[in-house]
């Protein structure tokens, strides 16, 4: 069995109490300002928990075995998803009620899909806040319809998450192919909810943001930004565990693959973020530059643009495009750190330009909370790992993940 150590604890309370402090002071000094550094770092952890769910399914629809042996890491990491979850619906409906200063999406504004108002002799006027082009998106863009559908989302990726994992625990006490083939079921009709729910949430939280702006890539633009993050996650947590002395049957194979994940993925993601940077450019039409050049003409976010794709691009291919450099935990650590800071600032590349504009920037407030999710995330798994025993039992391809060798 797992026990969390002394370091790691103190680790994550203290950086839960940072956390805090930033949250508190963020909201007290600015609410404005600290609702988009909160969603970021929300909608950040919530991408590496639903992906958990994501990789165990996949694990089940394709009869892969060479994860077997660390599956327990993906299911702690799923006991994440309801505290991320949670804050997100926070988010959405504060948004709705414009509670605590919380005016993230512009849509929400009162009036805007109203082309005419009542004045105050009773005579219908125009209103001067009407906006055509949010109002023709008023049959998905509206309060309830968002609600309704962000429930969905968040309840579905609990329900699956939670499901997978009692079948993975009733599998090592009970054993037999049963809930084997019940795990296979529940993946099959997961990845049918998933491919459809992740690709709408992202086009809900992060994509409405910029209301008059859209792209048909978005949502697998999203995907893959969670699949690497997702990866780093589950190999950052094997490599230190393994550094403990547990997860004996894990070997040089199972890291290098996890390694090629995350090297394949990143390059994915790289070619996502180009087809739609590159479309739009070339294209040059107006509505849809809007949205780059309040990135690239912005002080505050036209370094932070390019370093962002220069992070999460060049230091993979560089650095792990050989064999051995994926066999190497030293190389793999440092560069699934840095590629966790490089998608941590594309998450707020994604939020804050089209909520703050001109006015954003990265300071104690979005650090903070950053660290704040960090810590109570290395607290959350970490206790899940601790109760259940890391090495699984009973799987019909356990010896197979054991002596895995490529």
């Amino acid at each position: 069995m797992f026990t969390i150590t002394k370091n790691a604890k103190n680790l994550s309370f203290g950086l839960m109490i940072i956390g805090l402090i930033a949250l508190i002071l963020g909201f007290v000094s600015d609410s404005h300002s600290a609702w988009p550094s909160l969603l970021f770092n929300t909608y950040f952890f919530l991408g590496i928990s639903v992906f958990a769910v994501f990789f165990i399914a996949l694990q089940y629809v394709a009869e892969a075995s060479w994860s077997i042996v660390l599956k327990r890491i993906p299911e702690a990491i799923i006991s994440f998803l309801p505290i991320t979850g949670i804050i997100m619906m926070i988010i959405v409906i504060t948004a709705v009620l414009h509670f605590g200063g919380n005016h993230i999406y512009h849509w929400m504004e009162t009036g805007i899909m109203d082309q005419f108002i009542t004045d105050g002799n009773g005579n219908e006027i125009e209103n001067p806040k009407y906006d055509k082009i949010i109002a023709g998106k008023k049959a998905f863009l509206n309060t309830s319809f968002f609600i309704i559908r962000s429930i969905i989302y968040i309840v579905g990726w609990i329900y699956f998450g939670r499901k997978l994992k009692q079948l993975s625990i009733n599998e090592d006490k009970h054993g037999g192919l049963d809930n084997y083939n019940k795990g296979f079921r529940t993946s099959a009709w997961f990845m049918v909810f998933f491919a459809i729910t992740s690709s709408v949430a992202s086009w809900d939280w992060i994509m409405s943001i910029d209301t008059h702006w859209f792209s048909t890539l978005f949502g697998w633009y999203i995907f893959s930004e969670w699949a690497v993050i997702g990866f780093v996650a589950i190999l950052l947590i094997t490599l230190y565990l393994k550094r403990l002395g547990y997860l004996e049957h894990v070997n040089e194979s199972h890291i290098h693959d996890l390694g090629k994940y995350v090297f394949a993925f990143s390059l994915v993601w790289t070619y996502m973020w180009f087809s739609q940077f590159m479309l739009i450019w070339y294209s040059n039409i107006p509505e849809e530059v809007a949205y780059y050049t309040a990135r690239l003409e912005v002080e505050n976010y036209k370094f932070l643009f390019w370093f962002r794709v220069a992070i999460n691009f060049l230091f993979p291919i560089i650095l792990l495009m050989s064999r051995d450099a994926k066999r190497n935990n030293t190389r793999l650590i440092f560069v699934c750190i840095v590629i966790l800071i490089g998608h941590w600032i594309n998450s707020y590349l994604l939020v804050v330009p089209g909520t703050l504009n001109k006015h954003g920037h990265i300071g104690f407030t979005e650090i903070g909370m950053g660290l704040g999710f960090f810590g109570l995330f290395i607290f959350v798994v970490f206790n899940a790992l601790s109760k259940t025993p890391l090495e699984t039992k009973n799987h019909p391809f356990l010896e197979e993940s054991k002596h895995l060798h490529t």
